[in-house]
């Protein structure tokens, strides 16, 4: 007879919160999601911000002068960190939760 497979809960309080929020932060864009198999949590919130985003900087950027130009950069590399940050601290509260039975 076979093992029953893990569930959705214990695959992600089996995982180290600290290694989500690493590679949340660190390559960004959601990689620690795809680490603790929260395949929804990275299509709608990593996925789906970072797309609005880029389509927002391209529509913002167009026929922009050098000056502005620079500024889009900074605040689409603001607006990437701070994707980053969020997802991170969701992904280690994610661990949090389950591991204290919440």
């Amino acid at each position: 007879m076979s093992p029953c497979p893990p569930t959705r809960e214990q695959i992600l309080a089996a995982s180290a919160g600290w290694v989500a929020v690493v590679l949340n932060v660190l390559p960004g864009l959601g990689a620690g999601y795809l680490y603790q198999r929260r395949w929804k949590a990275y299509w709608r919130i990593t996925s789906a911000l970072a797309t609005a985003w880029f389509v927002a900087g391209a529509v913002l950027g167009q026929n922009a002068d050098a000056a502005a130009e620079t500024k889009n950069q900074l605040l689409g590399l603001i607006g990437l960190l701070a994707l980053a940050g969020v997802s991170a601290t969701e992904a280690g509260l994610a661990v949090k939760k389950v591991r204290q039975g919440g």
